[in-house]
């Protein structure tokens, strides 16, 4: 399993990105929440990826964050979401738009997304209030935690995702990044310092 992918962008052509990692061209389907986020061609970034795998093919979905990358997981459980519906749901609403129109049963907002009737909408609800409140989200959360690092550096984020990736948990990885001046350092960087001092 391709748990992520870090490289350089080579082209965008929503919701597809090339990502060249190694020398090879890895194409990824990602959300517009990540794409977004993806600036500039030929800058190195770090996706978090989840490989589809059915008799047609093999196909890579990117998320910019572990959190987009969880929720897609839950949302393709569902009975009738495969992942291009999770991928425009994800396209429509954030994280934490998600998490917060699931939580408060709001159908009407979740059917507003391309693919999404009144009747899966009610059927996500159902079946995600409590895969979603028992995911450890960074960002998003049906309660927030008021512990998490703030930072400028983007990079930070990536860090606490990527130790989450490698099995802590998420107050624990941030517990971690916050003994770091994190000021200017890449998320490699970030993460070596945190395992150091661990």
């Amino acid at each position: 399993m391709i748990g992520h992918l870090n490289g350089k962008i080579i082209s965008k052509n929503p919701p597809e990105v090339l990502l060249e990692v190694g020398g090879i061209g890895y194409e990824v389907l990602c959300p517009m929440s990540t794409f977004y986020q993806l600036d500039n061609l030929s800058e190195d970034v770090l996706l978090f990826t989840h490989l589809s795998i059915k008799e047609d093919g093999h196909t890579l979905f990117g998320f910019i964050t572990k959190d987009e990358k969880n929720v897609f997981r839950e949302l393709i459980r569902v009975n009738g979401v495969g992942p291009k519906v999770a991928l425009a749901i994800l396209s429509n609403l954030s994280v934490n738009s998600l998490v917060q129109c699931i939580s408060t049963e709001d159908a009407d907002l979740l059917a507003k997304t391309p693919g999404i009737g009144k009747k899966t909408a009610l059927k996500l609800i159902v079946e995600l209030q409590d895969r979603l409140s028992k995911l450890e989200l960074i960002g998003s959360s049906l309660e927030p935690s008021k512990e998490l690092k703030q930072s400028s550096n983007p990079n930070t984020r990536q860090a606490i995702e990527a130790l989450q990736s490698l099995g802590f948990k998420a107050k624990e990885a941030n517990k971690m990044v916050l003994k770091i001046d994190d000021q200017d350092l890449s998320t490699e960087q970030i993460i070596r310092l945190a395992l150091q001092n661990k």
